[in-house]
């Protein structure tokens, strides 16, 4: 099928409401996969392409999602998600139908530039300076510990895993992840490790009771702070491993070796320059860091840094993703060698898909903590973009090994 394939009923609503109307020319750019779309009267219209693609369906309660999609894009479009505009019984298959026809689709996607703008501004209203990192980073992980472990896997990672195998845990992925970054950087008993954002604390526990390292984790987060703590002084690694609440500008000490796992996409990217400034001064001559970094394709790059997408809006303020090359950019501008890159992304997209599945399992047992329907939606939104992003490569991501000659 190909257009407005079939009507199951009247067409008296398009008829009263021109965004309707509009809703209906969108859907039907469709040139792969099929889209079966819900109008708020119960109208079904059936749009099909010639090329392979997802099957979705989209239910529209509101005609506001329209305009918020026309006018706002792809944030528009998730906004109007959260606020219960729209729905559908598999999210991910309207996510990627959306890939299957971004270029039919792109123009719509970006939204106004006015809108964009104005987004750019939000978005530049929360640096990242010393006070500003602890409020956007508290936005995120200090909604409680008990809401993460309510979903993460038993060690509390909340990054990539590595997956080897279809048959693994998202335990085993999450070690094997925390022991290949801890092996590439060559960590060894007695070594001096500065892990920059340590999130609950299972990196710093792993350096130091399986890799004999000394280690100084830092967060800025007081519920990983306190949840850190207490995870090392049960496994009694106190006289091993500092927890400390500190901003990474703030360390003056020197270390053999650095670690950091995805804190770096929430420098921003004024920082960034300093940042590596600072890994490098962190570093005792001949030291290594080992870096997990999601990063966004270098192609998306430019139009990327001029805006600001939904993550950066409702999920991480603040952050920013680099791209391959300009990693390398800043990487090599602060005089670190490259020393070795390994990308995983397909092992994110099946974390997050995993992630998703236990978030949906578990919400019953969260939403009598207080979580709303909107906060609901506004992670299994932020879930799926993500995992779309990392199955369509527009987002990747690497560990990365520098050196300080």
């Amino acid at each position: 099928m190909h257009g407005l394939g079939t009507s199951l009923t009247t067409h008296h609503t398009l008829r009263q409401d021109r965004r309707f109307r509009l809703a209906l020319r969108l859907a039907g750019l469709v040139r792969a996969g099929h889209l079966k779309l819900t109008l708020p009267d119960g109208s079904v219209h059936c749009f099909g392409g010639h090329g392979p693609g997802p099957c979705a369906e989209v239910i529209l309660h509101s005609p506001r999602a329209i305009r918020r999609f026309a006018l706002g894009g792809s944030l528009g479009w998730a906004e109007a998600y959260l606020d219960g505009d729209w729905s559908s019984p598999d999210l991910r298959a309207v996510m990627g139908l959306a890939v299957a026809n971004e270029e039919e689709w792109d123009a719509v996607l970006r939204g106004n530039a006015l809108v964009r703008l104005v987004s750019r501004i939000l978005h530049a209203l929360r640096p990242n300076t010393r006070r500003g990192a602890r409020r956007n980073i508290a936005a995120h992980y200090d909604l409680g510990n008990e809401f993460y472990a309510a979903w993460l896997d038993p060690s509390m990672t909340y990054s990539s895993a590595e997956f080897a195998a279809s048959n693994e845990t998202l335990e085993e992925a999450q070690a094997r992840k925390v022991r290949n970054l801890l092996a590439a950087i060559d960590l060894r008993p007695g070594h001096s490790l500065l892990e920059i954002g340590c999130g609950w604390g299972y990196l710093a526990e792993t350096a130091a009771r399986d890799f004999g390292a000394r280690v100084v984790a830092l967060t800025l987060s007081r519920e990983q702070h306190a949840y850190a703590m207490a995870r090392i002084s049960k496994a009694g690694l106190a006289d091993r491993v500092e927890i400390r609440l500190q901003d990474w500008r703030d360390v003056k000490e020197r270390f053999d070796r650095v670690a950091s796992v995805e804190m770096f996409e929430a420098v921003g990217e004024a920082y960034w320059a300093p940042f590596f400034a600072a890994l490098r001064d962190r570093l005792t001559p001949g030291g290594r860091a080992g870096l997990q970094i999601i990063t966004i394709a270098d192609r998306y790059f430019e139009t990327y840094r001029r805006s600001a997408d939904f993550i950066q809006r409702y999920v991480f303020p603040g952050g920013m993703l680099p791209s391959p090359a300009r990693l390398r950019e800043e990487t090599s501008r602060a005089g670190l060698i490259w020393q070795s890159e390994a990308w995983f992304g397909q092992s994110y997209a099946e974390t997050l898909r995993q992630w998703n599945a236990r978030f949906q399992d578990a919400w019953p047992r969260l939403a009598p903590l207080g979580y709303g329907e909107r906060f609901k939606r506004l992670w299994e939104y932020y879930l799926c973009y993500c995992e779309t992003g990392f199955r369509a490569g527009w987002t990747d991501v690497g560990r990365f090994v520098l050196a300080r000659p």
